[in-house]
């Protein structure tokens, strides 16, 4: 993630493209996250809570043979403590 005057850049294996507008995190928040600031952390993992749960969601056999999507509560926590860990080598290019 490349953070710059014009917004956030997610790097992938196609390439780096900007996140949609609707959204971005603003640019104080990001500053404030990547400096360690609790409020900031929050609103990040909060942001990103979404994709977190989706990349923590497990399928489940169930007694009757049934497949049950769960989140996995102990992947989720890994995910965020991960998201935190990098939050200070976010590049900023401003």
């Amino acid at each position: 993630m490349i953070l710059t005057q014009h917004g956030i850049f997610i790097k992938s294996d196609r390439g780096l493209h900007m996140e949609k507008e609707d959204k971005l995190i603003d640019v104080p928040t990001i500053r404030a996250a990547v400096a360690g600031e609790a409020w900031a952390v929050e609103k990040v993992i909060e942001h990103y809570s979404g994709e977190i749960d989706r990349l923590s969601t497990i399928e489940k056999r169930q007694p009757d043979g049934s497949i049950k999507k769960i989140v996995d509560e102990d992947m989720r926590q890994a995910l965020i403590l991960k998201l935190i860990e990098t939050l200070p080598q976010f590049e900023t290019e401003l």
